[in-house]
């Protein structure tokens, strides 16, 4: 089981990770959007299908299609671990080559949404000082490698638990005979 763990988890971690790296590379210090975050949510939950078709072989080729919930779910997590240990080590690698201070470019669009939505006075200056102390945070590998872990792993989670949830049923997708 630790083979599959670490062979669809590596598969789902480069699929994010490498996403994640492409699409920060081409947007070149542009600013993060709500598009942005859509896809790369979007591709974490296609990156993390790797649970679900792990699960799903373990039951059928190797358990003569029955699972219970919790083998399952620990498979699910697994995996989900690999992968978010790998996309994080694919942004610190990015980070690191591009030289991308995304921090600054983060808070300062968190500000101007601010601005927009009319804020102003103490309140932004409150606001723009907790942005000013979440890029100190940020340049903490500390801080900065279980908030990216923290990016990705709850994805995993979910897709996890809906995968065990469905697969320990039997009759859902059975395996083909042949």
């Amino acid at each position: 089981m630790l083979r599959m763990i670490l062979s669809y988890g590596t598969i789902a971690g480069l699929i994010a990770g490498v996403t994640l790296s492409v699409l920060t590379v081409a947007m070149n210090h542009q600013e993060a959007s709500s598009w942005g975050m859509v896809i790369g949510y979007l591709t974490m939950l296609i990156a993390l299908s790797a649970v679900f078709v792990a699960i799903k072989r373990r039951r059928d080729a190797e358990l003569g299609g029955v699972i219970r919930f919790w083998p399952a779910f620990g498979l699910g997590l697994g995996i989900s671990v690999v992968a978010s240990v790998l996309y994080v080590l694919a942004w610190e690698t990015t980070v690191a080559v591009t030289h991308i201070d995304f921090a600054s470019g983060y808070a300062q669009m968190l500000i101007d949404e601010q601005k927009a939505k009319g804020v102003s006075g103490d309140a932004l200056v409150k606001f723009t000082a907790e942005m000013e102390k979440f890029k100190t945070d940020y340049a903490n590998p500390l801080f900065r490698l279980p908030m990216t872990f923290a990016e990705i792993f709850p994805v995993g989670l979910l897709v996890s638990l809906v995968s065990a949830g469905l697969l320990r049923n039997s009759r859902f997708l059975p395996a083909r005979r042949k």
